[in-house]
């Protein structure tokens, strides 16, 4: 059966894919993007779809929301502040986009009983040192002092108005806190780490490793991200509860490095940045970050498919046609 689904945001990289993925199966899809940190490049292949539908508008805007979210059966809400130079840059507005834009959405998706996808980040743990973390972990957050935690702190309130809405007015909304998605189409222009080490390998620069590069994360491509976020929001048995999607596999960002050397063929070397020349002096981060999924897993029965590996080729192949502009 087909059913109509609204992306905010759904011309950035992630809501460009689920589009891609929803369009794929069948369904009807309407995107509100304003085009921030989205393109129009994104969705240009689906534009010829019958069945997408896109505006130009923000979610700040009552009118347009309102309609869309009243056209559809299910929302998914991307639209957020992303990567941790543009929340640096400008933190008013990425608490601004995060916390009055989700409240609009939140406000809108109940009044009209509309299911709810709600896109939050693992930067919600902070500087938790456990790993993995699971979804009832503290989450330990520095100093208000450091803009950085203002990203933390907005996605947190997201997560608990929108379980507010649930638990007060019996709205069905699913949260999940996104662990370093990656693939084609992720821009490295707002500090995403895999498509920026990419292009300086693949355009015979240094690969710039922030701090001593012992820090770890896992990696998830974007194509099983967008599949855990299509069968969370099918999944009613899933409504009011908080999941992780990440990836398996362990890394420091210095182990990266060394991988995407490898994968691209790169004889880039690779230096060390201390945290203060990349991000000034008024900046923390986190030694570990690592998902526990076995609440995913239980809830649908996913499991990431593509290894970090094929991960940083698919990357690669998108990041040269761009930058070659073949």
């Amino acid at each position: 059966m087909q059913q109509r689904y609204l992306i905010t945001g759904g011309a950035g990289f992630i809501g460009s894919h689920l589009a891609e993925m929803l369009l794929g199966k069948g369904h009807s899809v309407y995107v509100l993007d304003d085009e921030s940190t989205g393109t129009a490049a994104n969705i240009k292949a689906l534009q010829a779809n019958p069945d997408f539908h896109f505006t130009h508008g923000s979610i700040m805007d009552d009118d347009t929301l309102s309609r869309l979210v009243g056209t559809c059966h299910f929302v998914a809400h991307l639209a957020a502040a992303v990567g941790v130079q543009y929340v640096l840059k400008d933190p008013l507005k990425s608490i601004m986009t995060n916390v009055v834009g989700s409240g609009r959405v939140l406000h809108y998706c109940s009044q009209y009983e509309k299911p709810l996808f709600l896109a939050s980040s693992s930067e919600v743990y902070g500087l938790q040192t456990k790993a993995p973390l699971r979804e009832d972990d503290f989450c330990v957050l520095g100093a208000t002092s450091v803009s950085r935690w203002s990203y933390a702190c907005s996605k947190a309130l997201d997560e608990f108005m929108a379980l507010a809405y649930h638990h007060q007015k019996a709205f069905p909304v699913v949260i999940a806190r996104l662990f370093n998605t990656v693939g084609p189409r992720q821009s490295p222009a707002y500090g995403m780490v895999l498509p920026r080490l990419v292009d300086q390998a693949l355009t015979g620069r240094p690969l710039t490793v922030h701090g001593n590069g012992t820090q770890t994360r896992t990696f998830t491509h974007v194509r099983d991200v967008v599949e855990a976020i299509g069968r969370l929001l099918a999944t009613p048995a899933t409504w009011g509860e908080v999941y992780n999607i990440g990836g398996m596999e362990e890394i420091s960002i210095l182990a990266l490095a060394d991988r995407i050397k490898t994968v691209t063929g790169s004889n880039s070397p690779i230096e060390l940045i201390p945290y203060t020349q990349a991000f000034g002096s008024n900046f923390q981060d986190m030694p570990r970050r690592v998902p526990d999924v076995h609440k995913l897993a239980g809830a649908i029965g996913f499991q990431p498919k593509i290894g970090l590996d094929a991960m940083i080729a698919d990357v690669a192949a998108d990041r040269r046609t761009r930058l070659t502009g073949t």
